[in-house]
């Protein structure tokens, strides 16, 4: 785990977020709600005291996704951000929303009951093309020429101004 202060936010750009300290114990949770929470076969969470998680920009959106927990959200674009326990003095951030990603790496694995058949195989896939490598209708550029997405790193004002 890297030492250096972790921010992140969502895809729009309108909730950004710090974390003052490492999260603890990040896994991959392949539970049935983590899975509909964020749209895909698991989701990775990376559990922080709240005193240590800050929201620097906007304001988290929350959904009950039972009644005992929460999940917070961009209610502009709808990035899945937060798992919590109200009473529990955790957090837990979603991985995919950190703008480095790569230093929250998992150590462990829940809700193993629902884990999609495949995931085991997804190392034996193809996996050597960057994105767009085979574009003949130029979708790459197009999409770079549009981007609305809020960049890797925190910025004064966003969205910037024309």
């Amino acid at each position: 785990m890297d030492q250096r202060t972790l921010t992140g936010g969502c895809q729009c750009g309108a909730v950004r977020f710090v974390l003052d300290a490492p999260p603890d114990n990040v896994h991959v949770c392949h539970c049935r709600m983590c899975q509909k929470a964020v749209g895909g076969p698991f989701a990775v969470i990376c559990p922080v005291a709240k005193s240590a998680f800050h929201v620097a920009r906007g304001e988290i959106a929350w959904f009950a996704s039972s009644d005992v927990a929460r999940r917070g959200f961009c209610r502009d674009c709808g990035t899945p951000l937060i798992f919590d326990y109200p009473h529990d003095p955790g957090i837990g951030v979603m991985a995919g929303s950190f703008d480095r990603p790569d230093l929250v790496p998992p150590v462990v694995q829940y809700g193993v009951e629902s884990r999609v058949p495949w995931y085991g195989h997804l190392p034996d896939l193809p996996g050597d093309q960057p994105t767009y490598s085979e574009d003949p209708d130029g979708m790459l550029p197009r999409i770079q020429a549009s981007n609305h997405q809020h960049p890797d790193h925190d910025t004064d004002v966003w969205p910037p101004k024309a």
